[in-house]
């Protein structure tokens, strides 16, 4: 059985005081801390994003907030890269001390097998990530290979752009995964919080992507134990 991970996304902590909001998450119960890696686009944002996924070099959250993150916190750093070209970023974050390097399935058709290789060799753990519109069967051949990813991240919103509601159609695509690989890390991302998190648990998601749901409460603590009560009690069910 998939264990229950619950990961607040840092994008949405105080970017001021990282470290401490770092430390506060995990003392509050979190699992991991999920670092959203996204590339600055030109021009028109959703077209670039949907369309051509043009990324300029710059980073949202790039290696050295990682490595400086890295020196106050032993937590387990799940890096989502939504960059075109990951295989770039494998050295520079393995280098940072980053603990998962979860890459997009739309921008690495070509050389998936390089990249899982080059993730596993500076110590990294390699997930695979599809936006809403990819189909599920797209990451089969990512699970199955002789050397795998080890998590699936299905996006229930699409990334790039805040405020988005959670997309319960995506579920189909959990469900899917689930019922074929048992054990796999399954991780959703977006629109993630105490009114949706039952769909997702259902479903068979283990880990949970969520920002402003926590960050935003007034007891964090309460919306991390309400998260992982949901999927523990889905898995028993199960």
């Amino acid at each position: 059985m998939a264990i229950a991970k619950i990961a607040p996304s840092m994008l949405s902590s105080d970017f001021a005081n990282l470290a401490s909001e770092a430390e506060r998450m995990l003392r509050l119960g979190a699992d991991w801390l999920h670092m959203d890696i996204m590339g600055l686009l030109f021009g028109d944002a959703e077209e670039e994003c949907l369309l051509t996924w043009h990324f300029v070099p710059n980073l949202t959250i790039g290696a050295p907030v990682i490595q400086s993150l890295r020196k106050h916190t032993k937590a387990y750093l799940d890096c989502h890269l939504m960059v075109t070209n990951p295989l770039d970023y494998v050295e520079p974050f393995g280098k940072a001390g980053a603990s998962g390097f979860t890459f997009h399935i739309e921008v690495t058709r070509d050389n998936w097998q390089e990249l899982i290789k080059s993730i596993k060799s500076k110590g990294m753990r390699p997930g695979v990530s599809l936006r809403p519109g990819t189909p599920v069967e797209d990451v089969f051949p990512l699970v199955e290979a002789e050397n795998p990813v080890e998590l699936v991240l299905v996006m229930t919103v699409e990334p790039g752009f805040g405020g988005q509601k959670f997309m319960p159609e995506m579920m189909d695509k959990v469900r899917t995964l689930r019922e074929k690989y048992p054990s796999l890390d399954i991780e959703v991302d977006g629109g993630l919080g105490p009114s949706t998190i039952d769909a997702a648990a259902s479903a068979g998601a283990n880990c949970i992507v969520a920002g402003s749901s926590i960050f935003g409460a007034a007891d964090p603590g309460e919306v991390i134990s309400v998260l992982r009560k949901s999927v523990v009690e889905s898995q028993n069910k199960n």
